[in-house]
């Protein structure tokens, strides 16, 4: 059913056993465990560019935390308006709280698929994910990418005496399984390879919560829900790798210490590079600034005022000079008119000019 994401995984562990094998022996138990380091590698790379937008989204969600703070105080009592507004807020700056749990949810298929991959190169068991083969059906049978004398190197291949397909809880008729290939492993001895690598595995997973809880804001620490996050990723969590460790292969501690040091690397690679990011934001910003800015007793450079006001200025003027035209045309029409009623009103040549103190004659007067 989900071949989909066997087959890959079991690709990539095949090539990297090849490639180590030119320089180690095929059945030695560091060449399968190398390919399994850099299986885990190789898969971390992949999911980078996700990464990094985690970290982006990360940082983009506790600078909109006040924001959404008053948008859940303003409309608590209506949840789909609040709702809404959030996905405004959201869709203004850009933010997509997915990609802040996208790195996670593409591992957790990668885990898995690693994870029934290596069980499968031992299917003497029985129980989920196990066919109850005896030793000899089980090394006659390929295993996904590998083929029949993979799974033969596979399971002769150790690691200081144990097996890396090998859990300290595995029933014995599952261990059986390694006789044709060397000698029946002890649980001790999958315990003296298994319990260190699990130890190391938990205080990497606390190194790694560590360094991310103390890159959060004061306002996202003081949050409750925050708080109980931290603790668990601070303390649970790497509890539940010494938990858990004893119902794992080797193998798979093995990804979970590698992982974690690709993370603590990577997360303080990326950490660095964004916050060397932002503050060259700020400097230029500060020198943008510091160039407007008048020296300290000198008088402000309108000049520089002026290429920002240009436009307005511009726009300004031509409202002025097409007011100014107007005005003449008015101007004009005006002093036309009056032209003509003074002309109109002027006395014409040869006429009487009426004496001064005469009243002006009717042109006809009714007599009594």
């Amino acid at each position: 059913m989900l071949d989909f994401i066997y087959y890959p995984v079991s690709w990539i562990l095949w090539v990297w056993h090849k490639a180590f094998s030119f320089v180690l022996a095929p059945d030695s138990g560091w060449t399968w465990a190398l390919s399994v380091v850099f299986l885990v590698f190789t898969l971390r790379a992949i999911l980078y560019k996700p990464f990094v937008k985690q970290v982006r989204t990360t940082r983009q969600m506790q600078e909109l935390q006040p924001q959404i703070k008053a948008l859940q105080k303003k409309y608590a009592k209506d949840r789909q308006r609040q709702a809404l507004e959030m996905q405004k807020l959201q869709k203004e700056h850009g933010f997509n709280p997915l990609m802040g749990c996208l790195p996670i949810l593409l591992q957790v298929p990668v885990f898995i698929g690693l994870f029934h991959v290596l069980r499968s190169f031992n299917r003497t068991g029985t129980g989920l994910g196990q066919l109850g083969l005896t030793p000899e059906q089980n090394a006659q049978l390929g295993n996904y990418a590998f083929s029949a004398e993979d799974v033969q190197s596979f399971l002769s291949a150790r690691l200081f005496g144990a097996p890396i397909s090998a859990w300290i809880t595995q029933p014995m008729a599952s261990l059986e399984a390694f006789a044709p290939f060397g000698e029946i492993p002890t649980r001790w001895q999958i315990a003296a390879v298994a319990v260190p690598l699990m130890i190391v595995a938990g205080i990497a997973t606390h190194f790694n919560a560590r360094a991310s809880v103390a890159r959060q804001s004061a306002q996202a620490a003081a949050n409750p829900q925050a708080a109980i996050m931290n603790k668990l990723a601070l303390y649970v969590f790497p509890l539940g790798v010494l938990v858990g460790g004893p119902f794992l292969p080797i193998a798979i501690i093995l990804y979970w210490v590698s992982n974690n040091i690709w993370t603590y690397g990577q997360q303080h690679l990326v950490f660095r590079r964004i916050d060397k990011e932002e503050e060259e934001k700020k400097a230029a910003a500060l020198a943008r600034r510091n160039e407007n800015a008048p020296k300290p007793g000198a008088r402000p450079n309108k000049a520089k005022k002026k290429g920002a006001a240009a436009a307005a200025t511009a726009a300004a003027d031509a409202d002025d000079n097409a007011a100014e035209e107007a005005g003449e045309v008015s101007l004009q029409k005006d002093s036309a008119k009056g032209n003509a009623d003074t002309t109109a009103s002027a006395p014409k040549p040869g006429a009487s000019t009426p004496k001064p103190g005469s009243r002006p004659k009717n042109s006809k007067r009714k007599r009594r």
